[in-house]
């Protein structure tokens, strides 16, 4: 079976720093090694997502990603049933990805994902959002 991915908007986010410091804000309402991100849509292609990730768009441009671990129903204080996507703690860096805005997630091909960054430049200083996605824009990133 092959994999699929989720692209989701991290809403709020100007930078993958922003990502990690809303996940040590929040780590003490989740499971030891995991964070969250409950969605109104439950994946209907679970067993697929199940082995693939969850890619973050801050500011317009993919640059990171983390393992979808698991599928859990949450009931919001609302009534309404939701989607927890639980998610491996650990945040990879990938290449830079222009994508346009969207509501919600999607689905995201393997063929379309962008590359994890080489464990050396994960490291690296981080390129303004801007500047990521103008280098992306012209093939460079």
């Amino acid at each position: 079976m092959t994999h699929l991915n989720i692209i989701k908007l991290c809403v709020g986010a100007e930078s993958v720093e922003d990502l990690l410091a809303w996940h040590e804000a929040h780590k003490h309402i989740w499971r030891s090694g995991t964070t969250e991100h409950v969605t109104r849509m439950t994946p209907k292609r679970e067993a697929e997502v199940l082995e693939g990730s969850l890619y973050w768009v801050i500011k317009g441009v993919i640059l990171a990603r983390q393992k979808i671990i698991d599928l859990e129903p949450r009931t919001g204080t609302d009534g309404i049933n939701r989607c927890a996507l639980v998610l491996d703690a650990q945040v990879i860096r990938t290449e830079a990805a222009m994508r346009r805005p969207f509501q919600g997630w999607r689905y995201l091909d393997p063929a379309e994902t962008p590359r994890d960054l080489p464990k050396q430049r994960a490291k690296d200083d981080v390129l303004p959002p801007e500047l990521a996605r103008a280098l992306a824009e012209i093939g460079l990133h």
